[in-house]
């Protein structure tokens, strides 16, 4: 069984990605994303007429919020470009957020592992396997014997 920091690897070749290695890497997308994002929705807010997202850290809010698909209100996009960053941040956070909550989620409450099923099944088949070419040999030099007493 091989393993690294990010996976690890059994005999099948079946593999196991680390999950706290997966909530990290998720977080920082998420957050690079957002600190990306919130520069273009800054952009976009500052030029428009009756805007209150004014500075870095409202866009950022905004779209921290937006992404956790809370949203308090008290910022939102007036213009048409931060509307769609803000819309596509949704999209993005309930993604991300949803796939580290499903993460979270199978750790505390331990859904079943079908990775693990699919192990074990596989284990069982190769020694099924090499105790059907066992009884295989067995019966072929059964056979030879009772054809060379035939013979």
């Amino acid at each position: 069984m091989a393993k690294s920091f990010i996976q690890t690897t059994d005999e099948f070749g079946i593999r196991d990605y680390r999950t706290s290695f997966l909530a990290i890497l998720s977080l920082s997308m998420l957050y690079f994303i957002i600190t990306i994002l919130s520069f273009a929705l800054v952009a976009f807010e500052s030029g428009a007429e009756g805007a209150n997202i004014t500075n870095y850290s409202d866009a950022f809010w905004t779209l921290q919020m937006s992404a956790s698909t809370i949203g308090f209100g008290d910022h939102y996009p007036i213009s048409v470009g931060g509307r769609v960053i803000v819309a596509a941040m949704f999209y993005i956070g309930v993604g991300l957020v949803g796939f580290i909550g499903a993460l979270i989620a199978d750790k505390v409450l331990g859904f079943a592992d079908t990775n693990v099923k699919n192990r074990e099944l596989r284990k069982q088949n190769t020694e099924i396997l090499e105790h059907n070419k066992m009884l295989e040999q067995k019966i072929d030099k059964l056979l030879s014997r009772i054809e060379k007493d035939i013979h």
